[in-house]
């Protein structure tokens, strides 16, 4: 496959996965009565139960990862699914969709900038106008929220403080999964993306799992009649809404994202997660019912427009290789 045909391709892939990503940041705000932990365990274990079939389908292709694979698989689906969501369902429940939304949209400057310190290298001076871009366009969008937020007198500053580190933590294991992700893909041509995500699946339900259970348990022993045990107040509604985002945004994404991490270059890819921050603004205007202001639109074109100018830019060496640990 030629470059330019990796980059489409790579791309295409990636836009995907963002759509079906931005859904995730949609999913706090249409139950707010459920506590993050809830979201987050209940989330993965719905991912989990999907992964078994789709296991059992492709139980020869799983059966070929080895004992290295299958714990490299267990540290990026606790840190890039459980912790990752723990974090961000609480930080949008604490100070609302747009703030963690777009702190989660420095992610494209933010992977960039690790992966070619890490040696993954396109030419700093092609990478710099792109990276300038986007920075100005989260910039942008990120002002015109913060005015907003100003504007609101029932706004309670510390908790949208508290709801700020919450995503600044989901950005360090966003940050760090798709590097580490992409690079243990790459280290094997002949890794699956599809089954690299049912791997992830698999190992997710366990832990999502005891980590339900424990919160349950929690729940009955501190009496907290808020959350009826074990589906809380709206059992319909919670389970469906958590088989949605684990067969969408889990599975599917997550092999989207596997697709395009094998044809584009790590700080090119990181660029494209920017397609997540775009969806996940675009739902939490349609939840909101109004169109975003020009400032705002503005940010969102200048993101576009950064994506762009980042596909031009073309490989001065292969990835840097795994590290081991």
């Amino acid at each position: 496959m030629s470059d330019r045909d990796a980059n489409v391709s790579g791309s295409l892939y990636a836009l995907a996965a963002g759509l079906l990503w931005g859904l995730v940041f949609v999913v706090p705000v249409l139950l707010p009565e459920y506590p993050a932990a809830a979201l987050s365990f209940g989330r993965y274990v719905a991912f989990g139960v999907i992964a078994i079939p789709l296991a059992w389908i492709g139980r020869t292709q799983l059966r070929a990862l080895s004992r290295a694979d299958w714990i490299e698989a267990t540290k990026l689906a606790l840190v890039g699914n459980v912790l990752y969501y723990l974090c961000l369902a609480a930080a949008i429940q604490r100070a609302g969709a747009p703030l963690p939304t777009m702190i989660i949209g420095t992610l494209p400057v933010v992977i960039a900038l690790v992966s070619n310190a890490r040696g993954e290298r396109v030419p700093w001076a092609r990478l710099a106008p792109s990276l300038a871009l986007i920075a100005i366009g989260i910039a942008l969008v990120n002002h015109a929220e913060w005015q907003a937020l100003r504007a609101d007198p029932s706004a309670d500053p510390r908790r949208y403080a508290i709801g700020g580190v919450l995503a600044i933590g989901a950005l360090v294991c966003w940050t760090w999964y798709p590097i580490r992700n992409a690079a243990w893909l790459r280290a094997s041509r002949t890794r699956s993306a599809s089954t690299w995500a049912t791997a992830q699946g698999v190992v997710t339900l366990p832990i999502a799992a005891i980590g339900y259970a424990g919160f349950l348990a929690w729940s009955a022993i501190t009496g907290e009649d808020r959350f009826p045990l074990p589906l809380g107040p709206t059992p319909s509604r919670f389970v469906i809404a958590m088989l949605v985002v684990g067969l969408l945004a889990s599975w599917l994404g997550a092999t989207c994202w596997n697709r395009a991490s094998q044809r584009l270059p790590t700080q090119i890819a990181g660029q494209l997660i920017v397609f997540e921050t775009l969806s996940a603004l675009t739902y939490a205007f349609v939840l909101r019912g109004r169109l975003p202001d020009a400032t705002t639109v503005a940010g969102i074109v200048l993101l576009v427009v950064g994506v762009a100018w980042a596909l031009r830019a073309p490989r001065e060496t292969e990835p840097a290789p795994l590290e081991s640990t």
